[in-house]
């Protein structure tokens, strides 16, 4: 499952530091998370990063894309490759 980025977020960009596929980006002074790059950091780190450094705990599960730990390895497998 991909995350998201709720309005309380401040654009302070603290949780675009660890993203180790750079799926955190800004748009118009605010911060959001592509869901085709997300992969928990699954593959990377036991937790998430950005839920982990975000001071106001605006990240969080994205219902709307549900994903296994085995896809997410390979989402993030896979990206970390092109980068």
């Amino acid at each position: 499952m991909a995350l998201m980025i709720l309005d309380r977020c401040v654009g302070c960009g603290t949780c675009t530091m660890e993203c180790p596929t750079d799926a955190i980006y800004e748009l118009d002074d605010i911060f959001a998370i592509d869901p085709e790059r997300c992969c928990e950091c699954v593959g990377f780190y036991d937790k998430p990063q950005c839920v982990i450094l975000c001071p106001e705990k605006a990240i969080v599960p994205d219902l709307e894309y549900r994903e296994s730990k085995e896809e997410l390895f390979e989402k993030g497998r896979r990206l970390s490759a092109i980068l």
